[in-house]
């Protein structure tokens, strides 16, 4: 009753007094014991809907990764051919793998890029260049063009998704934050699948190949100016200090009977409460090792998986070449 009875006072002082006032109410006893038995059930689990268009303009970002792994994949040849360096197997290398290395520049500054200036800007942020890029390549007539526009195109792919991830998880209710992680990996996916897709027609088309990168900037423009309604993330506002603005973004995602119990965890996470440190020497001997060991056979078990996949997909490619050579093109994606 106890616990109850503080919960009720909590809420009906939303109105009345400061964040800082009203997060104060739920004390680390009182807190607990909402948690503990049953009573904030309902506030613990807030509808899906409201967050949900924030989450779809966020993995436009990932679909844009996946669009332009893949976007060279087919018109490689057409590309090579109107731009002169057919036959080069550097350059075209350089062509495929120029954009990875701006995803490597763009990661280094996307933790720096997303605590600076917020979510939204730097969601923002990585669609500039995208589209920047896409002009580039798109409207190059030599190779130092492309790789600048690919390039380009690679800073904003790597700041987008690690920020979508990050964004996804401040921003979705706890309970459905699986759910809404994994529409990342399956917007990555639909990017593939679009770029090899929008591909197809490059052997039919002269310069269609162009079109595949103008094609790009569409979505790279939506996830600009979509970014201007979406919420801003309040884990990064409460950082700031703007609680209110905090709780506002929260009212929106889950409602305004979940707010006060939200910026209660918040508040919770910074003080620390409950926290347990550890060491780095613990996950080599110590309590912490057996979790660990498993850490590590885990990793030890992807990199087997990625063996066997390269494993996989080399007599692929060899096999794709194979049957172009007699004239029959069957495996659209796998010859890069």
């Amino acid at each position: 009753m106890r616990a109850r009875q503080n919960l009720r006072d909590a809420f009906s002082t939303y109105k009345r007094v400061s964040s800082k006032e009203a997060i104060d109410i739920f004390d680390k006893e009182d807190y607990s014991a909402l948690l503990q038995n049953g009573i904030a059930q309902g506030i613990t689990n807030p509808s899906w809907r409201p967050s949900l268009p924030h989450i779809l303009v966020a993995t436009i970002s990932s679909f844009l990764f996946g669009y332009h792994l893949g976007v060279v994949n087919e018109p490689l040849e057409s590309i090579s051919l109107d731009l002169g360096f057919s036959g080069n197997t550097m350059a075209e290398g350089l062509v495929v793998s120029t954009c990875l290395g701006g995803a490597l520049i763009g990661s280094l500054f996307s933790g720096w890029i997303t605590d600076g200036v917020g979510r939204r800007r730097a969601f923002q942020l990585s669609a500039l260049p995208m589209m920047v890029g896409a002009f580039v390549s798109a409207t190059t007539n030599n190779l130092e063009g492309m790789l600048l526009g690919r390039f380009l195109v690679g800073t904003g792919m790597g700041l987008g998704p690690s920020v979508a991830s990050l964004y996804v998880t401040e921003v979705s209710p706890s309970y459905i934050r699986g759910t809404y992680g994994s529409f990342i990996q399956i917007a990555t996916c639909l990017g593939l699948m679009s770029a090899l897709f929008i591909g197809i027609p490059v052997k039919e088309i002269v310069g269609w190949w162009r079109v595949c990168f103008w094609v790009s900037a569409i979505p790279a423009s939506i996830l600009a100016l979509a970014m201007e309604f979406c919420v801003e993330s309040p884990h990064w506002l409460h950082k700031k200090g703007r609680h209110a603005d905090a709780e506002a973004e929260f009212e929106k995602v889950l409602g305004g009977l979940h707010v006060k119990l939200a910026m209660a965890e918040l508040s919770k996470s910074d003080r620390g409460d409950g926290t347990d440190s550890v060491k780095f020497s613990e996950l080599l001997y110590g309590r912490h090792f057996r979790a660990a060991l498993w850490y590590k056979r885990c990793i030890l078990f992807l990199f087997d998986c990625l063996q066997k996949c390269g494993g996989t997909f080399r007599p692929g490619q060899h096999l794709c070449r194979s049957c172009k050579s007699i004239g029959i093109n069957c495996c659209n994606g796998l010859d890069g």
